[in-house]
């Protein structure tokens, strides 16, 4: 039974992924622009969500600032979720609903790209700072589900996995992620190496 169990998941998994590709390849390919826009810019990635979707938050902003596949300068990236004062602090004097907007007030400027991950596209948290977000003048991305929830139209680049089961959207989301960092480090060490400041080396 154990292994039926196991065997279902991982085949829902492949077939999202499969979907994903299909469908949402022209959307990624404008977010990981956006992205090597804004750092050949100078600027900075703020990333944010709750539970699963703030461990991947964490998760990406860290790959930025150390590295993904490649020796490179770090890239400036934050999660908003992980400084649990600010968040404590934030929650208890202004509503949980505003966690993640007033940390991007302190700390965005504008052509910084706001990611806001949320498997619903509901989530108030992430609503709220990407509103805000665009008020500041960020460029914006979203990742959900399937139907985007009420990201659609408040985000400059929507990323909705075709999916309505959570597990399989957060699995997607990682993998976007990951596919984001992988193509934002080549391009900036294609131009770091065009410029002859580094040497590309491979792990």
């Amino acid at each position: 039974m154990s292994t039926d169990i196991i065997r279902n998941n991982i085949e829902r998994s492949i077939e999202a992924h499969g979907r994903l590709l299909g469908e949402c390849l022209p959307a990624l390919a404008a977010a990981s622009d956006a992205l090597v826009l804004a750092y050949r810019a100078g600027r900075k990635a703020l990333f944010f969500g709750n539970g699963g979707s703030a461990a991947d938050a964490q998760h990406l902003a860290a790959e930025f600032v150390g590295r993904y596949l490649r020796e490179r300068d770090p890239l400036p990236a934050l999660a908003l979720n992980a400084n649990s004062s600010a968040v404590t602090a934030i929650s208890n004097d202004y509503g949980y609903e505003q966690v993640f907007a007033r940390q991007l007030q302190a700390l965005a400027a504008p052509g910084d790209v706001a990611v806001g991950i949320t498997t619903s596209g509901n989530s108030p948290s992430v609503i709220q700072a990407l509103k805000c977000a665009r008020r500041l003048g960020l460029i914006t991305i979203g990742l959900t589900g399937r139907s985007g929830g009420q990201l659609h139209g408040l985000v400059d680049v929507l990323i909705a996995v075709p999916s309505e089961e959570t597990p399989r959207i957060q699995e997607c989301h990682i993998l976007v992620g990951h596919a984001l960092c992988d193509a934002v480090e080549q391009a900036i060490l294609f131009q770091q190496t065009v410029r002859g400041e580094h040497a590309v080396v491979g792990h």
